[in-house]
């Protein structure tokens, strides 16, 4: 891809009302533009993110079992007022009507909606346990939108529901999408802390937030700095593997503001270990048991010829939001430059050859160290402007592809000119460079 040819409305300067890094840089860069408040457009680099970040999400979603559906945007007000959510939720809600004068909604979430879905499908315990998912606009009516996509009105999410027939069950799907969570935010080069939380709107007595460390973030944390040491790498889909690992987590105090006690955290964590600072959610699951299956008559049959509700549970992710929270974690905005993570960089490797109107042999060569990367299944932008050196750098810095290859007039030979963004260049073969990405991408 040449980048005369991409659609890319890159700005001088920071646009004077976004306040945070990730709102100034997608604004700056050309990822998303404001169609109104807490609204956006997603044009092609931010799209491409986005995308790739989905990819992600879905394949650890899969991974533990969960099957892919995909829900409306528009819901009937009935099944909110069997849940009795209906006028509970409060103004965040969009009401609508259509035609007809019936009472609709733009979805916020999806627990009554999967769960009318759900007692129209399945009767018998033997069908269970189910784990649905899907990937989707969700709109919520924020009073005061800000930060550009971090709280905006408007939102991609992949929402998950789970149905068991008992506790015990549930809580080992509880305990998979937990593990899942881990591992999606690993692939994405992000630390995420699994926190006790308030379970708010959806309801429910079990519920973990997970917060990646950012100092624009708007949770405040406790917790100890010791949790940032385990790992997860031979965790098995097994129920006492996944009981064990989440309790693992939950011996470490890690609370938000909302959770937090001053006498409990200081007899718990030892000083050198605590941290207090601040984060960002970027994930959210809950276990509510028969909320919503109760009040909406989702039962199946068991063995013993009764029936039961159903025990449930929910779990989110922003995905849009967590390309914001992924520059907020990644960028330096006092040395203007992006490095996003090379699982979901909107391209694998930027080529930046030194061209003027006299001389083209430096873009000849670009091609030809393209070609032979786009063989090898790396993504490339070249840059092929006359502009100055510095110019290019610098827009290429803001893109964020992870590596970069400089061709001047003197290039020659078997040796280019090939850094890592953040670290010193060096001088290597082509064949070294594409190994050397070819390795990384299989990391993740």
């Amino acid at each position: 891809m040449y980048i005369s040819k991409l659609f890319l409305p890159i700005l001088k300067n920071n646009p004077s009302e976004a306040k945070i890094k990730s709102h100034q840089l997608m604004l700056r860069v050309g990822m998303i533009k404001q169609s109104s408040a807490g609204i956006y457009s997603w044009l092609p680099l931010g799209f491409k993110v986005m995308k790739k970040i989905e990819k992600i999400v879905r394949e650890e979603q899969n991974k533990i079992g969960a099957q892919e559906i995909l829900m409306p945007t528009i819901q009937s007000s009935e099944i909110w007022k069997e849940s009795g959510r209906y006028e509970d939720y409060g103004e965040e809600m969009l009401r609508i009507k259509d035609r007809q004068n019936r009472e609709m909604l733009y979805g916020p979430t999806n627990e009554e909606l999967v769960t009318d879905i759900f007692r129209s499908s399945i009767k018998s315990y033997k069908s269970l346990p189910q784990l649905l998912y899907h990937i989707q606009w969700k709109f919520r009516d924020e009073i005061r939108p800000r930060f550009g996509i971090m709280r905006c009105r408007e939102f991609y999410m992949k929402d998950a529901y789970s149905f068991d027939v008992s506790d015990d069950e549930a809580l080992f799907s509880y305990n998979k999408f937990f593990l899942s969570y881990l591992k999606t935010f690993n692939r994405l080069d992000l630390t995420a802390i699994p926190m006790a939380a308030d379970t708010g709107p959806i309801g429910g007595n079990l519920s973990h937030e997970f917060i990646i460390l950012a100092e624009t973030g708007e949770s405040k944390i406790f917790t100890d700095k010791r949790i940032f040491d385990l790992s997860i790498k031979n965790e098995k889909l097994e129920k006492k593997s996944l009981e064990n690992m989440r309790k693992k987590y939950e011996n470490y105090y890690s609370v938000t503001d909302e959770k937090f006690n001053k006498e409990e955290f200081e007899k718990k964590v030892l000083s050198e270990n605590r941290l207090i600072t601040k984060g960002i959610e970027v994930g959210h699951i809950f276990y509510f048991g028969d909320k919503y299956s109760k009040s909406m008559g989702a039962s199946v049959d068991l063995s013993g010829g009764k029936k039961d509700f159903v025990k449930m549970g929910s779990y989110g992710i922003g995905v849009s939001r967590l390309v914001g929270a992924i520059i907020e974690a990644k960028y330096d905005d006092k040395q203007e430059v992006m490095k996003w993570p090379i699982s979901i960089a909107p391209y694998d490797i930027s080529i930046i050859p030194m061209i003027s109107k006299n001389d083209s042999s430096a873009l000849e060569k670009a091609n030809n160290i393209a070609t032979e990367l786009q063989n090898n299944k790396i993504e490339v932008i070249i840059d092929d402007t006359e502009e100055n050196f510095s110019s290019k750098i610098k827009k290429m810095n803001l893109i964020g592809a992870p590596y970069q290859i400089i061709i001047g007039k003197q290039t020659d030979g078997d040796l280019i000119e090939f850094k890592e963004v953040g670290k010193d260049s060096q001088n290597l073969k082509l064949k070294d460079i594409i190994k050397l990405i070819i390795e990384q991408k299989a990391k993740n």
